[in-house]
């Protein structure tokens, strides 16, 4: 299971949301007062986690979202590659690759062969957080 439902009006800002299919973190929540004919409203403004394009929707403050289920974990940097990282999870040895395109570029300078990172795994996509 890798996200799972929640009512729009519990959601805050730097929290997380499915938007458009895309893992995204909260950065404004706004609030409407429910009119004469209708249900209050909850407007959410989100940055991809992935892509760093803003997105926003607008729903029924009772309606059901999908929240991602994220899953950090510690890796070991194994080999640096022009367009990779390779990487080994320190709890179950799995070796695996993160592209650089995700990784923010002040994080690429603090990364080297050896060193440990934590990694998100988030709707089956993995994203070098931040080097230890």
């Amino acid at each position: 299971m890798t996200r799972k439902p929640v009512d729009a009006g519990s959601l805050k800002e730097g929290s997380f949301v499915v938007i458009d299919e895309e893992p995204c973190r909260i950065v404004e929540v706004e609030r409407s007062k429910p009119g004469k004919h209708g249900s209050a409203k909850v407007r959410i403004t989100a940055i991809g986690i992935f892509d760093g394009v803003k997105r926003s929707m607008v729903v029924p403050v009772d309606q059901k979202v999908e929240v991602p289920i994220i899953e950090k974990k510690v890796s070991q940097v194994i080999s640096v590659t022009s367009t990779t990282f390779q990487l080994m999870d320190l709890s179950s040895y799995e070796v695996y690759e993160v592209s650089k395109e995700t990784v923010e570029p002040e994080i690429i300078n603090k990364i080297t062969v050896g060193s440990e990172v934590e990694v998100w795994e988030i709707l089956g996509k993995k994203k070098i957080m931040r080097s230890r």
